[in-house]
């Protein structure tokens, strides 16, 4: 099946750089040898009417209509990651988040590590998720990031680094779960010889994190505020409220009045203590954030900061996701921790500072240059695939605008062998694991995938044409014997 499988020059974590196998993929390679690759495309194709039977659909921003739902492409090689790997990712993570909340309770209070310089006011006070009106506010358990998913890359080298981090609404976990479904309904036989760690569990731990954050009742009522129909990730919202057994609601449906909220129902008003939202803050209360908001409960951030009801994950988080404070976690990490980083950031340049943004500006075609407040692949510019009229546009952006863009060099992404026009091809990946933090903290067993299927493409957003994968933490008595083995055979001259 592999024969004509040509890894690029950078790290496949199938294939070695002598094109032999990994140890830890030997068994995987046999089951998909014995599947042969034309049984693998009519099951993937079986596989795509499946989730769209499923409902597993998302929606293009701007579409505005049933024309613009299409299923996630759905890859059906997995992902394989030992569990010696995950259990030091696993640790990484939750140190990256336990900084993260630290920054936000100060930030939002004392502001001791503004004070100290350690990172610019005028950089925080100028993000487009900073929200003043938090400030002095303490959410429920002391906690601002309930829910979060970060973004995982492997280098050229195979080493795991931070790529950016997601903590207001993150997305995609639907996803993550049904591709494990499909993949258990649709090619059994490539689990043979595996213990492939179980992710079914995350619809209770999410729900047991959101029952958390309301101590001041034994029997919390949860709702999951959805913007609607026409949002994009509607299947999730839908789907996530269904596994958890909880109502999906509007902002029509909900009401505050005597210190409370309630929910609308047949049977009259029914308090509602957490509120699982997947609306931006700007939408939450007409009467504090955008007052043009149809999406939100008026009232709502009042109640809130009485500690009548929690919300996850706590408004102003956005303000640790801008790609520019992105760059100060390692300091973060050091500032209240006093640790070392577990998973290093990925490089990266300020255009704010002067001499990022000279740097920048003369090597900007060796680079990629990110907006700090967009998401989904836009407002990127990829400098190796660019033409000069795109790279002189950005650098008028980057002029006019400093403080909107980082640059970060190109990294050779790690690649998985995929599926693209029914042949087998190196496609570049990332990993989004999702953490859940009520009273403990829990992180998902692998995460999403994202897969460039576009041949040659480092984009692995869905809305620029990006597929996924299901991800497998194998967890066997062979792990350290197998990683011992890799070890020895990239030493190996080919």
């Amino acid at each position: 099946m592999f024969t004509d499988y040509r890894p690029d020059k950078g790290y496949d974590e199938y294939f070695s750089s002598c094109d032999e196998p990994r140890a830890a993929l030997r068994p995987l390679l046999s089951s998909l040898g014995a599947l042969g690759l034309e049984e693998l495309n009519r099951n993937h194709a079986a596989a795509g009417v499946l989730l769209k039977r499923l409902g597993a659909t998302f929606r293009l921003n701007g579409s505005g209509s049933s024309g613009g739902e299409r299923i996630l492409p759905f890859d059906p090689l997995p992902r394989l990651i030992r569990t010696g790997e995950w259990q030091r990712l696993e640790r990484g993570l939750i140190q990256r988040l336990e900084a993260i909340d630290a920054f936000l309770a100060d930030v939002y209070g004392e502001q001791r590590i503004l004070n100290d310089g350690v990172v610019p006011r005028e950089d925080v006070e100028s993000s487009q998720g900073w929200r003043p009106q938090m400030r002095g506010f303490s959410p429920p358990l002391g906690r601002w990031c309930h829910v979060s998913g970060l973004d995982l890359v492997r280098d050229g080298s195979g080493t795991w680094r931070v790529l950016e981090d997601n903590l207001r609404c993150p997305s995609g976990v639907a996803y993550f779960l049904e591709n494990r479904r499909v993949m258990k309904r649709m090619f059994p036989s490539l689990f043979k010889g595996r213990t492939v760690q179980p992710i079914d569990a995350y619809p209770s731990h999410l729900l047991q994190t959101l029952r958390d954050l309301a101590p001041w009742t034994e029997h919390p009522r949860v709702v999951l505020l959805t913007p609607g129909v026409f949002n994009s990730a509607y299947f999730e919202h839908s789907y996530l409220a269904q596994q958890m057994g909880i109502q999906l609601v509007e902002g029509r449906d909900l009401a505050c009045q005597d210190g409370r909220v309630w929910m609308r129902s047949t049977g009259g008003l029914q308090p509602v203590d957490v509120i699982y939202r997947r609306i931006d803050d700007d939408f939450l209360d007409p009467s504090v954030f955008r007052p043009d908001s149809m999406l939100g409960v008026r009232g709502l951030m009042e109640v809130y900061a009485a500690g009548r009801v929690a919300i996850a994950n706590a408004p102003g988080t956005g303000v640790a996701d801008d790609k520019l404070i992105y760059a100060y976690v390692p300091e973060m990490v050091r500032y209240y921790l006093g640790e070392e980083p577990i998973i290093a950031n990925v490089p990266t340049y300020l255009c704010s500072r002067p001499d990022d943004r000279a740097y920048v500006l003369a090597h900007l075609g060796e680079l990629v240059v990110k907006a700090v407040s967009e998401a989904g692949g836009y407002g990127m510019l990829i400098g190796p695939h660019a033409s000069a009229d795109e790279i002189a546009e950005f650098a008028v952006k980057i002029e006019a605008d400093p403080r909107n863009f980082i640059a970060q060099p190109t990294l050779e992404l790690s690649t998985v062998p995929s599926l693209s026009e029914g042949e087998l091809y190196p496609c570049h990946v990332d990993l989004r694991p999702y953490v859940l933090r009520g009273q403990g903290a829990w992180v998902s067993p692998g995460g999403l995938t994202r897969v460039a299927l576009r041949r040659g493409s480092l984009v692995v957003n869905s809305s620029q044409g990006g597929g996924c994968k299901d991800t497998w933490i194998v967890d066997d008595q062979e792990a350290q014997q197998e990683a011992q083995q890799e070890a020895q055979q990239e030493a190996r001259p080919c």
